[in-house]
């Protein structure tokens, strides 16, 4: 069926609220706050209207002034994770850096403490339109327009920088779901990899050097290591950007 253009995109930010009863059984911020709890505990799979009404001692029906299907849903869960990252104040042109890599390291966190975040990001609607969504953007543009990136470019960074972090972050999260899964910590998990990995190395010396070196460091340090790494160099490239024009 084509798209009818005259209508709003479907989204549960752009389409009217529905009449409220005078006093509702429920709140959005109720719905939303135990919907994410549910996400952190079992996971996307679990997450329906029915599972979430029955933790709620309520009715799917209840939630319709508020929310009217799953997409809805998951829409309200993922911006209301986004209102936990935190922008940090450029503090002048100077700044900027120290600001951005707060940001990402904000952004990172978030998505870790809620790893179901990975299975949803690109399916949240056409737009971003919630509110702490919004708060973000407009955060992280005025702070790359601080730095000296004229306008046209100053989407473009906050592109480049939430990019690289939710590419890392996505990876890391399904690592840890699936050791959540097993019921393994990382430290374990390579305990039981490497012997498997270095044999497979036989023949590579250079993967047989950096195998080698894994025994001796924990896991999550390296994740933390090579997050900061690529972010920096992230940061580097922005950093030369702004140079060249004049920033």
């Amino acid at each position: 069926m084509p798209v009818d253009k005259k209508q709003p995109i479907p989204s549960v930010w752009t389409r009217p609220q529905r009449r409220k009863r005078e006093q509702p059984a429920l709140s959005r911020s109720q719905i939303v706050a135990e919907a994410v709890r549910l996400l952190d505990e079992e996971g996307i799979d679990a997450l329906s209207l029915r599972r979430l009404g029955t933790r709620l001692n309520a009715g799917a029906t209840s939630f319709y002034s508020h929310v009217t299907n799953k997409d809805e849903l998951i829409e309200l869960v993922v911006d209301e994770v986004y209102g936990e990252i935190e922008v940090p104040d450029a503090d002048g042109r100077e700044g900027w850096r120290g600001a951005a890599g707060g940001c990402a390291d904000s952004l990172r966190a978030a998505m870790l403490r809620h790893p179901w975040m990975a299975s949803v990001l690109g399916g949240v609607g056409a737009a971003y339109l919630g509110p702490n969504m919004m708060r973000i953007s407009e955060a992280m543009v005025g702070m790359f327009r601080t730095a000296g990136f004229p306008a046209d470019e100053a989407d473009a960074a906050v592109s480049t920088l939430t990019a690289y972090v939710i590419g890392m972050a996505v990876s890391e999260a399904a690592w840890l779901t699936l050791l959540a899964r097993g019921g393994e910590s990382e430290q374990e998990w390579m305990e039981r990899l490497l012997p498997a990995a270095e044999e497979a190395a036989q023949g590579h010396p250079q993967l047989q050097e950096q195998y080698a070196a894994l025994r001796e460091k924990d896991p999550r340090e390296t994740r933390d290591a090579k997050f900061a790494y690529g972010l920096q160099r992230v940061l580097d490239g922005l950093a030369v950007r702004i140079d060249r024009t004049g920033g």
